[in-house]
């Protein structure tokens, strides 16, 4: 990744340097028995995200005991610490700690942290290893295969360009400000998609009456159902009963292309995104069809991942296909209906060596069914509620572009941050600041 013909124009004042000859590397640990449930917060490969933020919450806190924290010198954490993950699926995960969310922190075993002594401002040396240029170089020196991992000689010969220090700050501060932009839009993101299943909750139990008024009991008349209190219009459907359920069937590898013969194909959900597929295979014998309009789930493991086909597909057999009948079904209320209840499907794949669905149990899952006009209404309501997070996470897309290519450019000084800095008609200045 890192041409050496491109290394050997390098603007004025910036060096090549190895990080061995500047930087500390320290390995974490933690005591014996592993973490406890309380205590010093303790950071491992599973708290670091592949946007390089560090995520330490509730559902995945770990600690290791106040008293062992004070025994250990090294594994102890400071500001603009860059973390490394060391070993398993995720080697090479990075990350820097902007700001302390406790005031000891440690890291176990399974990750570095890497701090320069006088060369390198702490922001540009994350972001550096971040790139291309850093993962390239990280990847290359990865070593097992069973259980993959970087040794502590991994810095050896590990290149780093070196602008002069306030050039590195400059370059620092226009990256971060993409990344809070982008982190500002993420938690926008999940701020609505909260709301949003604030309002299924209500919608997909209560419903919306002809007025567009949310249903209750004191308003309208409820019954009892197999799926507890709904209202007394609402029926309880096999999901098999109101719609046509297609299991997907795997042809022979050899007919599938990647130059676009044929029809788009489907093995599993890996080419899923938010709302609709991006394949990258295609086939021209096709076995089983998706028509456009259905809704795909991932029937093996991982189960339950959810697409709607904007064109017609060829599925592979870890995904099925849902095709509403017509007159019984809106599509969008049944993407939603399935989405708010899909950890019920999961628990029906588990307890099997490989986690799995089959037609049988998605015939029987069981679907509440307002009126078909009533089922426009709250898809429409939550329609809206999407617009919002699709045009929100268009935006943090574009600028995650942005800043790849601000990367690709003030990282190896084809673009001086100085101009960037000064042209406040800069495009990316306009896009970003």
């Amino acid at each position: 990744m890192i041409d050496t013909k491109e290394m050997e124009k390098l603007p004025e004042g910036w060096k090549r340097v190895f990080i061995e000859t500047d930087c500390i590397l320290v390995s974490g640990l933690r005591p014996k028995g592993g973490a406890s449930d309380e205590g010093i917060p303790s950071l491992g490969g599973e708290h670091i995200t592949k946007e390089g933020r560090i995520n330490f919450i509730d559902i995945n806190a770990k600690y290791i005991p106040e008293k062992f924290y004070k025994l250990i010198k090294k594994a102890k954490l400071e500001i603009k610490d860059i973390l490394i993950n060391k070993d398993g699926a995720n080697t090479g995960k990075v990350a820097i700690l902007k700001r302390n969310f406790n005031k000891d922190i440690a890291i176990n075993e399974h990750l570095f942290i890497l701090r320069s002594k006088r060369f390198f401002d702490q922001r540009y040396l994350y972001y550096w290893i971040f790139s291309q240029y850093g993962q390239k170089q990280i990847k290359d020196r990865i070593t097992g295969s069973a259980q993959p991992g970087l040794s502590s000689s991994f810095t050896k010969n590990f290149i780093v360009l070196q602008p002069p220090l306030p050039e590195q700050e400059k370059i620092a501060e226009i990256l971060e400000t993409v990344d809070n932009t982008i982190e500002k839009t993420d938690a926008i993101i999940e701020k609505y998609k909260r709301i949003k299943q604030g309002i299924m909750q209500e919608l997909l139990t209560k419903g919306i009456d002809e007025n567009w008024e949310v249903r209750s009991e004191k308003t309208h008349k409820f019954k009892d159902s197999p799926l507890g209190r709904i209202p007394e219009e609402w029926e309880v459907k096999k999901l098999g009963e109101i719609n046509h359920i297609i299991m997907g069937q795997s042809p022979n590898s050899s007919l599938v292309n990647k130059i676009g013969n044929g029809i788009a194909f489907l093995q599993g959900n890996a080419e899923f995104t938010d709302k609709y597929p991006n394949p990258t295979n295609w086939i021209e014998k096709p076995l089983k069809i998706a028509n456009k309009g259905n809704i795909l789930i991932s029937v093996r493991a991982p189960i339950g991942a959810l697409n709607i086909t904007d064109r017609q597909y060829c599925i592979g057999r870890g995904l099925a296909s849902i095709e509403p009948y017509n007159n019984l079904t809106d599509k969008f209320y049944l993407w939603n209906f399935i989405h708010f209840h899909i950890n019920e499907l999961i628990k029906l794949g588990q307890g099997s060596t490989f986690e799995a669905i089959g037609s049988k149990e998605l015939f029987n899952l069981q679907i509440s069914l307002p009126p078909l006009p009533e089922q426009e209404r709250i898809a429409s309501v939550l329609s809206q509620v999407d617009a919002v997070i699709e045009k929100e996470t268009a935006y943090r897309d574009k600028l995650s572009r942005i800043k790849q290519g601000l990367m690709e450019d003030i990282l190896t000084g084809k673009v001086r941050v100085t101009t960037l800095l000064e042209n406040k008609n800069n495009q990316y200045q306009k896009e970003v600041l």
